[in-house]
């Protein structure tokens, strides 16, 4: 019977802590906060960009081409796999001009996945990978692909989600 105490006592903790962080880092319901019957004004209003000066801008009139499936690149270290990373990427476009990007999709994931090979031979996902100083490049260079391959149509290709997985 003591054996259990031990682990219940530590389990109850555990879940209580979770559900407090949750309450705690839950978004706060704007409603009530700001007085407003939606937390950015007038609902109907497009995106706002704020700008390092905090002054917001026009709307904007882009829009993101999610490409269908993720990105997996395999890091290899002295001649074995020692981690993959998986990416999901979108590409930026003005709104209605998502079509082309769809229709080219397996050239931009052919040279995507190209730069993120390359990007991984260099150590650009060892260490710190995330760092604004390696992401810079990855960015950069898939940006140029993407504005190659579909010219006139993309802006900028952006990383929604990068997870890196050692084996």
């Amino acid at each position: 019977m003591k054996k259990l105490i031990i682990p219940v006592v530590l389990l109850l903790t555990g879940v209580g802590g979770g559900v407090g962080a949750g309450l705690v880092l839950s978004e706060p319901d704007t409603d009530k906060v700001a007085g407003l019957d939606h937390p950015c004004g007038d609902p109907t209003e497009t995106e706002h960009v704020i700008s390092d000066d905090h002054a917001i801008e026009e709307p904007t009139d882009n829009e993101y081409a999610k490409l269908n499936n993720q990105f997996i690149v395999p890091v290899v270290d002295d001649g074995r796999v020692s981690a993959m990373v998986v990416i999901s990427l979108s590409v930026e476009v003005a709104a209605g001009n998502k079509e082309p990007v769809f229709l080219a999709e397996p050239k931009l994931r052919d040279a995507f996945l190209q730069a993120m090979f390359d990007h991984a031979n260099i150590g650009g996902f060892s260490g710190n990978f995330t760092s604004a100083q390696n992401m810079r490049p990855l960015r950069n260079e898939l940006s140029r692909l993407a504005k190659a391959i579909v010219p006139g149509v993309a802006k900028n290709v952006l990383i929604i989600d990068i997870v890196r997985q050692d084996i």
